[in-house]
């Protein structure tokens, strides 16, 4: 009534940050600094006076960073230093980067692209490889670029292709909690036995089968906007594949294949079920659990590789596919057998 404009500023924001020691990516949430409490708090004066409340005491607001951790500073380069490397960049473990990260980061991105077969050592030397040319030229995380590329010698390039896709988009689904039996009625449909993955491409297959019908959506709490997007994605994808003259087959039923694909380029985000019912991040040795959203929450297969790890109360794996042991000794097979010591199944 008075023109005066409210703003609430919140204490907590989330955050990818990286792990040195592994590469791997955590979600977790944190405190934000006095840059962002600041910004926030503009907004309750942009357009005329305001009022800004915070949701935490003065004494919590001195003891925040003053600046925001820089995103290169916390998250995983190896497509930085992928990218680098195709645009032929010399000596990127030297590079200047403006905010520089730490060498230890540096160090993991280029050891994780060594695993995916991307980069490799000659005369004290970090080369690109055929396949890593290959994988720069996707926009894309390099373990994504990598399962596309892998994907005809499987028989499941177009399967690959959707579930990337899927994956490359905010989230199709959507739970209203005040109808949670009709999301599980609605999801039952689609859900698979082998995991996340399959579970989407189930939907994504039968959202494709009745032409993006936006009644079947609402239906079966999908999101068409996104689905939409997935499809745009998917186009792009094909358009680069077709490029790289990769042949674009599909396995039909046979998800095996799948998930073999999926292992083969995923391999280093994998975890094992352990004696007493927990898992372990076999790359960092990490206590790990599976996110109560899964299809696999209340299974427990022994292996399982996962697109994020989600830190709150504990570490938890989002987005899980079931694989066998022997997929991830084959696509690694020198390092999983020196570094994790696992037993064929």
């Amino acid at each position: 009534i008075m023109g005066v404009l409210f703003c609430q500023v919140t204490f907590f924001s989330s955050h990818v940050f990286c792990q040195s020691d592994s590469g791997l990516e955590v979600l977790a949430v944190q405190r934000v600094s006095k840059a962002q409490a600041w910004q926030r708090a503009g907004r309750a004066g942009r357009e005329d006076a305001g009022i800004c409340y915070r949701l935490y005491t003065e004494q919590e607001f001195d003891n925040l960073i003053p600046m925001t951790v820089p995103e290169i500073q916390r998250c995983n380069l190896a497509g930085v230093m992928l990218q680098l490397m195709a645009l032929g960049i010399p000596d990127v473990m030297n590079f200047d980067f403006m905010s520089k990260p730490s060498p230890e980061t540096v160090r993991s991105a280029v050891e994780h692209l060594e695993l995916l077969g991307a980069l490799e050592r000659k005369d004290g030397q970090v080369l690109l490889t055929a396949l890593g040319k290959k994988m720069a030229s996707f926009p894309l995380e390099p373990r994504y670029a990598k399962t596309i590329l892998v994907s005809p010698d499987f028989c499941c390039s177009e399967e690959i292709l959707s579930i990337v896709s899927l994956l490359s988009v905010d989230t199709v689904l959507y739970n209203p909690p005040a109808r949670r039996e009709e999301v599980l009625a609605a999801r039952k449909k689609f859900t698979s036995s082998e995991g996340d993955h399959m579970t989407l491409l189930n939907i994504y297959r039968a959202f494709k089968k009745v032409g993006g019908n936006k009644e079947w959506c609402r239906e079966n709490f999908v999101n068409s906007r996104n689905m939409g997007l997935v499809k745009e994605v998917q186009a792009q994808l094909r358009e680069i594949c077709l490029k790289l003259n990769l042949k674009l087959v599909s396995c039909g039923v046979d998800t095996g294949n799948i998930r073999h694909c999926l292992a083969h380029g995923m391999f280093i985000s994998a975890a094992e079920l352990q004696p007493d019912g927990s898992y372990l991040a076999l790359d960092s040795h990490q206590a790990v659990a599976i996110h109560p959203s899964s299809v696999l929450f209340q299974a427990k297969p022994a292996y399982v590789v996962f697109n994020e790890l989600l830190h709150t109360s504990r570490c938890y794996m989002r987005d899980l596919c079931l694989v066998d042991a022997d997929w991830l000794l084959d696509a690694a097979p020198e390092y999983f057998g020196r570094k994790l010591h696992i037993t064929r199944s």
